[in-house]
């Protein structure tokens, strides 16, 4: 059991540090054709950057099926993705953009810092000149502007 929530940590950990590459030097460079959908307004609930969250997704179900035999570190790594991908939901959709209305915008001191780094990487509608790519790793200074 020590061995599965270790690779399950693992999944979670290889998505945000993966995350934070793909979104810095894909979405925002080669592939922004399809990310700059999330940096524009929206009128309907789809963007076409929600195709990235079906390959990441689909990444999740292929290792997860690869290891479901054995329940091997595939299968693991695989559930630490899906993780990754259902609180990335949760904070980056509900929470921070409020594509569903569920609750209010973050109360508590880390959600808030979080949401602050957000905020600063939508500041630019632009390819270049956006600051803080990752979700759950972001600079103290979102969080350090909140001790004041």
């Amino acid at each position: 059991m020590v061995k599965a929530v270790g690779f399950i940590i693992l999944g979670f950990v290889i998505m945000e540090f993966s995350g934070w590459a793909i979104h810095k030097y894909l979405m925002h460079g080669p592939l922004w054709s399809i990310h700059k959908t999330h940096h524009q307004p929206s009128k309907t609930w789809f963007e076409l950057n929600d195709l990235f969250s079906l390959l990441f997704g689909s990444v999740a179900v292929v290792l997860i099926i690869l290891g479901v035999g054995d329940f091997d570190y595939r299968f693991w790594i695989g559930v630490g993705i899906s993780l990754y991908g259902m609180l990335y939901f949760f904070l980056h959709d509900v929470l921070i953009h409020r594509r569903l209305k569920w609750f209010q915008r973050p109360g508590n001191y880390l959600l808030r810092g979080i949401f602050k780094a957000h905020q600063a990487h939508h500041k630019t509608n632009q390819k270049e000149d956006a600051v803080s790519f990752g979700l759950f790793v972001v600079p103290k200074k979102y969080f350090k502007e909140e001790e004041r």
